[in-house]
C-alpha cells in the first residue's frame, strides 16, 4: 500500500485535526495503532509539525467526513506522483551532521570485520561513498592513523537487522561464486542471534588434537622425583680430600 507524503506529520495532522479512529490513520499512514495512539498521547513523533493532507491534495475532505460517521470506512489516498516510492531509498542512507564524523570508524569496523560486504553495500548500510570506502581499504585516508573501527550498530549508524541482511546476502553472493570460506568467515556470516547462542568454548589447534586428556601417572612422576639429588642443582666439582692434607 502508498504510503502519503510525510506519513508521520500526517498522522499528526489527523490525530489533532479529526476525530478517525487510530486504526483508520494507522491504515492510512502505514502505521500501527499503538504507534498511532503513541502520537495522541504525545509520546511518537514530539516535535513533528502536522502536514494537512488535504491541502497537499493527497486526501479529500469527504473522506475524513466519511471516516468519521462511519469507523469502518477505509480512507482513500488520492494519487500524488510526489509520494510515489517514498519508501524506496535511492542512493546512499542520509547522515545526520552530528555521526558523519563516526562514519570512517564504522567503515573501518566493516572493512575489518566483514571483508566479503560490497562496497555498495557498505555505502548503503552508513550512507557513504564509494570513494571514501576505497581509501580506507587503502589506509589512504588522510587521518586514517586516527580511526578506529566501531560497530555502525552502535553508532546509531545503522540497524543490527539491516547489517545482518547484507551479510547473509554477501554469504549467498560468495557461495554462488565458488569461493571457500574459513571458520572464521562462516562465524561472521551469522546472524547475531545464532553467533550468540553459539557456546563460547575454545577449539584445540589440529596439530595437538588428543593431548587435551594427556598427563603423567603416579608411578612416572614418582620416577622422575627418584632420579632427581642436590648435587644435579648445583655443579660442584668432586671433592678430593688426598689434595687438601698434602697442601697442609
Amino acid at each position: 500500500m502508498n504510503k502519503p507524503l510525510m506519513a508521520k506529520a500526517t498522522a499528526v495532522w489527523l490525530v489533532d485535526n479529526t476525530t478517525l479512529s487510530f486504526k483508520q490513520i494507522a491504515d492510512f499512514c502505514g502505521m500501527h495503532e499503538l504507534e498511532v495512539q503513541g502520537v495522541a498521547d504525545g509520546d511518537v513523533a514530539v516535535g513533528v509539525k502536522g502536514f494537512d493532507p488535504v491541502a497537499s491534495n493527497q486526501l479529500d475532505a469527504s473522506e475524513i467526513e466519511k471516516g468519521q460517521k462511519d469507523p469502518r470506512h477505509k480512507l482513500k489516498l488520492k494519487h500524488n506522483p510526489a509520494a510515489e516510492g517514498e519508501e524506496k531509498r535511492r542512493g546512499p542512507r542520509y547522515t545526520p551532521l552530528s555521526k558523519r564524523q563516526d562514519r570512517p570508524a564504522a567503515i573501518l569496523w566493516l572493512v575489518k570485520f566483514h571483508p566479503e560486504l560490497a562496497d555498495s553495500q557498505i555505502a548503503k548500510l552508513v550512507g557513504t561513498t564509494k570513494p571514501t570506502i576505497a581509501s580506507i581499504r587503502d589506509r589512504t585516508h588522510w587521518n586514517i592513523q586516527n580511526i578506529q573501527p566501531i560497530d555502525p550498530v552502535a553508532l546509531g549508524l545503522c540497524r543490527q537487522s539491516e547489517l545482518d541482511a547484507a551479510v547473509q546476502k554477501a554469504a549467498k553472493r560468495k557461495a554462488a561464486d565458488g569461493g571457500a570460506m574459513t571458520d572464521d568467515e562462516r562465524r561472521k556470516l551469522l546472524s547475531t542471534e545464532t553467533s550468540l547462542a553459539m557456546s563460547d568454548e575454545p577449539r584445540l589447534p589440529s596439530s595437538i588434537a588428543g593431548l587435551e586428556n594427556f598427563s603423567l601417572t603416579r608411578e612416572e612422576e614418582s620416577a622422575k622425583d627418584d632420579d632427581l639429588d642436590a648435587d644435579s642443582f648445583f655443579n660442584l666439582p668432586a671433592s678430593d680430600d688426598g689434595d687438601e692434607d698434602e697442601d697442609r
